[in-house]
């Protein structure tokens, strides 16, 4: 790990996000109070990245699971929106005073499998800062006591995705490692190239929630898809859970919540879906 770590602006701070420090407080605060736990904590959550105020309430529910008692480090999957990237790449820049990992980077960058992420590429990505907010929020009662992990994903093949799911297994068999998995779901309508709707299922936005449905219950399954924002990063994480269950061990992954950015009704109209989930091992 390089010896020198950057600390980051907040670049969609006032766009994304609130840039009012008390503000976003209090919306972390209420979306995490209306959200239930389960029996067991997540040792991985798949939560969206659109922005907070459209996704906020859904993601707290994924990160309701998680126990701050237990997480030591949080390694965070997000997709590249802005550069291409045939394989992953690991960032040093440090943001809300969440440090880096040094001996989990140094291990991964050992490896020669990764790029480094530039400045400038971690600013423009929105997909990893959308959620250090409601992680230091998540893990506050414990906030000197973690550490993280930001790695960008890129398009990967179904041969890489195997690949660094191989590599990142045996953290997640690690119960004080945690992996988040940034992934919206489906983005409907002609702004996104994207407007498939089966008339079967009823109005457009029923229609949109068929598809996402479909596709959350192939990853409870825990089975290999390629239809969603953030599937690649999602594609890592069921290649980390095969390797587990190769060794053994019994997980789950249900969805919590699911909500729609607006509910489409004709073609002019645009949504943006997401989706909360959680893997337990028992």
């Amino acid at each position: 790990m390089p010896n020198r770590v950057v600390c980051r602006e907040a670049s969609h701070a006032g766009s994304w996000h609130t840039a009012s420090g008390p503000q976003l407080t209090a919306q972390l605060e209420g979306w995490l109070s209306q959200a239930q736990s389960t029996e067991r904590p997540a040792r991985a959550i798949i939560a969206p990245h659109a922005g907070s105020t459209s996704c906020g309430s859904c993601a707290a529910h994924a990160y309701k699971q998680v126990d701050p008692s237990i997480t030591r480090s949080i390694s965070i999957l997000g997709p590249s929106h802005h550069v291409p990237l045939s394989r992953c790449a690991l960032s040093v820049t440090a943001l809300y005073d969440l440090p880096i990992d040094p001996k989990i980077y140094g291990e991964l960058w050992k490896t020669g499998m990764f790029e480094r992420m530039s400045l400038q590429t971690d600013e423009d990505e929105h997909s990893i800062e959308m959620h250090l907010p409601c992680r230091a929020k998540a893990m506050e009662s414990h906030k000197d006591e973690f550490t993280i992990i930001p790695v960008l994903v890129g398009a990967l093949s179904e041969s890489k995705e195997q690949e660094f799911g191989k590599l990142f297994s045996k953290y997640l068999a690690d119960p004080s490692n945690l992996f988040v998995v940034s992934s919206d779901f489906y983005h409907w309508g002609q702004r996104f190239r994207y407007s498939y709707y089966d008339e079967s299922q009823g109005e457009i936005h029923r229609s949109i929630e068929h598809l996402d449905k479909m596709g959350m219950s192939i990853i409870e399954q825990l089975k290999h898809h390629n239809t969603i924002c953030g599937r690649h990063p999602t594609g890592v994480l069921l290649n980390d859970i095969t390797e587990l269950r190769k060794n053994g061990m019994n997980v789950s992954f249900p969805f919590l919540n699911y909500a729609q950015s607006s509910q489409g009704r004709d073609w002019q109209d645009s949504s943006v879906s997401d989706a909360a989930g959680a893997l337990s091992v028992h």
